[in-house]
């Protein structure tokens, strides 16, 4: 009985020396060169690109439209421009809006009696990048049109109806109005 008792102490403390030695870090199964990353990068470059050049290309066919280029990506130009305000849209803002959105070929995507009565929380709800960062350029009663790349619209993905994958589009907006959030409940 004694050497049994020896026999499991020995098996024990053997099991115990050699689990709790130092475990070596286990190596990835697939070494990745970062091709993807890479092929993914430049398949962007070139989408951009295409986008830009036919934006470009709507920008030349029309002289008589002064389009800006913005910091952000898009570029834009004034329908109707209001010069007597000077407040602009700002964080936590309630922005009131219309819009339309065509491609770039001009066709209605969707039209501004299907996208009339928008209201926006600026910066703290979610809206299109392009939207986002256009909204705050504008001035009430202001009448905006905006040519948006894909990757400042709907993306890769779409908006799974009218929009397709990768789509750039033409926004016309018009901003009727904006409040504090705080003085929303006041009138």
């Amino acid at each position: 009985m004694f050497k049994k008792f020896v026999f499991f102490m020995v098996l024990a403390l053997l099991t115990l020396t050699v689990g709790c030695q130092q475990q070596q870090a286990r190596r990835p199964v697939s070494h990745s060169s970062g091709a993807f990353m890479k092929a993914s990068v430049e398949r962007n470059k070139k989408l951009i690109k295409n986008e830009e050049t036919k934006i470009d290309s709507i920008i030349k066919s029309n002289t008589n439209i002064q389009y800006i280029a913005s910091k952000k990506g898009y570029w834009y130009y004034y329908d109707k421009k209001n010069t007597t305000d000077t407040l602009r849209p700002k964080k936590g803002d309630i922005a009131f809006f219309d819009y339309e959105i065509k491609d770039l070929n001009g066709n209605i995507i969707y039209s501004d009696l299907e996208l009339k009565g928008q209201s926006y929380r600026v910066d703290k709800q979610t809206i299109i990048t392009g939207l986002q960062h256009g909204l705050k350029l504008m001035r009430k009663n202001e009448t905006v049109t905006f040519l948006f790349p894909s990757h400042i619209a709907y993306g890769y993905h779409g908006d799974n109806r009218r929009i397709g994958i990768n789509e750039p589009i033409i926004c016309k907006v018009t901003l009727t109005d904006f409040r504090p959030e705080n003085k929303l409940n006041e009138q």
